[in-house]
């Protein structure tokens, strides 16, 4: 709304002015020197097309091979279902150079592991879990457990964490609640989620290392994973990728999809001993192999030949998936199709031509 005696020009020169100066404030506060004498023109930050095609970049620097880049990424799942476990793996794995997720090989540095709803004792018991008794512990491998919030002198203390160290690669927040900004009464709730992730999302784009936030799933079932994430879609939007940890009636997944990360949903399992998370395999994958493997094991076991109904009900598979199956199963040579729509192990086809030759 103008004032009285303002026109419109006026008004727009004093909002640029004061974007422009909250954008010096910030670009002071995260550098930690002052850049006023930067230009603030819009030519200054803006490329033609023709010369953006004969540009060179650094191609996008992972830190955990196709799942996480630099940048922001966010872990979501229940509570309780070992994100904090994945996390501190992934946190041993960067810091002392050894695989994670069954097999990925993380990029060596240093990480900062702001666990903010454990004690040092319960990091201790943890990280005894996850080392093997002759490993190391890594002096790169910093721990917090209590970190101020990003709009309350969080965001500088990671940029101080960064200098400090030779090769910073992770920072972890476990979990975003609590680190992020109060929500402001101004706010809508998708703001409020984006601003809680935007500050720490420029520090990390701009310095090239990756954050990995810890945050929680609805309880409300979504076709689109990352739509069960916990909030709007602001966090998502912030984000540079998701990861969504699950638990399906076909096993636990952990799905991940981002602007530089190819959408995927992986197979997992977790390793109670060890307390380790491994991919078994892309999960439509391992969930054919394992109706494959069932079916297969009955057929083996059946004195008879079964129908595709028969296979189900054994299986507690639905009819509709040991149809799809078999169809495969047959031309793959794991079944033999015999009869009107009746199945026998291929072991057992002899024998039970056979039988039926004799009666």
């Amino acid at each position: 709304m103008l004032l009285k005696g303002e026109d419109w020009n006026d008004a727009h020169r004093a909002g640029v002015s004061a974007r422009e100066e909250a954008d010096k404030a910030w670009a002071a506060k995260s550098n930690g020197n002052d850049n006023s004498h930067l230009p603030t023109d819009w030519r200054s930050h803006t490329v033609s097309a023709a010369d953006l095609r004969t540009m060179a970049f650094p191609p996008v620097s992972y830190v955990v091979p196709g799942f996480i880049p630099e940048g922001i990424s966010l872990l979501a799942g229940r509570p309780k279902i070992g994100k904090s476990w994945l996390a501190l793996d992934i946190a041993l794995g960067i810091a002392s150079e050894r695989e994670v997720l069954g097999g990925s090989k993380p990029k060596s540095g240093d990480v900062l592991y702001c666990a903010l709803e454990d004690t040092n004792s319960r990091l201790q018991r943890r990280i005894t879990k996850l080392m093997s008794p002759l490993g190391i512990w890594p002096e790169k491998l910093k721990l917090a457990t209590q970190w101020r919030r990003l709009d309350d002198g969080g965001a500088e203390d990671i940029i101080d964490w960064h200098s400090s160290v030779p090769e910073p690669r992770l920072v972890i927040l476990d979990t975003l609640v609590g680190v992020r900004p109060e929500r402001q009464s101004r706010d809508t709730t998708y703001e409020g989620d984006y601003r809680a992730l935007i500050n720490v999302h420029k520090i990390a784009n701009e310095k090239g290392f990756a954050v990995l936030a810890l945050t929680h799933t609805r309880k409300m079932e979504a076709e689109d994973p990352l739509d069960t994430i916990s909030g709007t879609l602001g966090l998502v939007g912030c984000a540079d990728t998701g990861l969504v940890l699950a638990r399906t009636p076909q096993g636990t997944t952990l799905y991940v999809r981002g602007r530089d990360v190819e959408e995927h949903e992986h197979a997992v399992t977790f390793n109670s001993e060890t307390c380790r998370w491994a991919v078994l395999g892309e999960a439509s994958e391992v969930r054919r192999s394992e109706t494959r493997r069932t079916i297969i094991e009955v057929l083996a076991d059946a004195t008879e030949a079964l129908s595709p109904e028969q296979i189900a009900v054994a299986t507690d598979i639905k009819r509709n998936a040991v149809d799809q199956r078999l169809y495969r199963m047959v031309k793959d040579g794991e079944a033999v199709k015999v009869g009107s729509g009746r199945y026998v192990h291929p072991n057992k086809a002899a024998e039970f031509a056979a039988r039926k030759a004799k009666a």
